[in-house]
């Protein structure tokens, strides 16, 4: 099955409500992937993974609100990926929560 990498992140405002919702986003992306920086996961899904992740983010976000963007990077892109003072990305074998 073939997987691509998703860069997502994600910035919620600084309010009661906003901060319940970034605790359950964090929550859920954990289940996806590799929480790399505040608010930056890194996740090697596939396309049906993709598109739970997709419907599961729509409900817990609010539109108007919050703002979650989603990078979708080939393998040629994870090569060419630079790191200081962490790992590369690496694929690991995902635990869907």
């Amino acid at each position: 099955m073939i997987t691509l990498f998703y860069l997502i992140i994600y910035d919620l405002p600084d309010t009661k409500a906003a901060n319940k919702r970034r605790t359950r986003l964090h929550k859920l992306l954990s289940g996806y992937g590799q929480w790399t920086q505040y608010s930056v996961f890194e996740c090697f899904l596939t396309a049906v993974q993709f598109a739970k992740l997709q419907i599961q983010i729509e409900t817990i976000i609010k539109l108007d609100e919050d703002s979650v963007r989603i990078y979708i990077l080939d393998a040629g892109a994870v090569k060419r990926t630079l790191t200081y003072g962490s790992e590369k990305p690496r694929q690991t074998t995902a635990i869907i929560l």
